[in-house]
């Protein structure tokens, strides 16, 4: 097989991010999956440790919401060969909404507050799964994206200026040598 033949998806991609945004997401995703697995609560009382730990949000964060987007993806990739590109303001404001409406469930839908501890475990498992493949684009897709082999894209508010910053930076530091 020439390496003309191999799909440009197969080849290994370099890094997207940098050390910066590889220790963002590092942090943030594990502040995150440390949360969603406490259920944001530990407590020690007379020797014993007790959290918030809920398997429903769990099995949700881990299995349901990676399974629908990836669901999403593939279907959507079946039907259109391009690669998906949501990136404008729009894209990312509808992204953060659906983010705060995840996590603020427990205020006005108490019997899916679940989902809350939920989404904070998917952000955090996709934020450490890009700090690890360097992936740079929106964690909502990183799980699908690396499983599909594709490189689709939503806006993300919060790491990309970070990301931006970061090849800015670099850029401006590796003209001067």
């Amino acid at each position: 097989m020439t390496e003309t033949n191999i799909n440009q998806s197969e080849k290994a991609r370099p890094r997207q991010i940098g050390s910066i945004g590889t220790v963002a997401r590092v942090l943030i995703g594990s502040l995150m999956l440390l949360y969603g697995l406490t259920g944001g609560r530990v407590e020690v009382t007379q020797g014993s440790v007790q959290t918030g730990f809920d398997p429903l949000s769990v099995g949700t964060g881990v299995v349901v919401f990676p399974a629908l987007l990836l669901a999403w993806q593939w279907i959507r990739a079946r039907t259109a060969k391009t690669r998906y590109e949501a990136t404008g303001p729009l894209a990312t404001t509808i992204n953060i909404v659906v983010f705060i409406a995840l996590v603020l469930t427990p205020r006005y839908a108490p019997p899916l507050s679940f989902t809350s501890n939920a989404a904070l475990l998917f952000y955090g498992a996709s934020m450490l799964l890009a700090a690890a493949r360097g992936y740079g684009g929106c964690e909502v897709l990183a799980i699908s994206n690396w499983i599909l082999r594709r490189d689709d894209q939503i806006g993300c508010l919060v790491l990309s200026p970070i990301d931006d910053y970061e090849r800015r930076f670099k850029s401006t530091h590796s003209d001067r040598h």
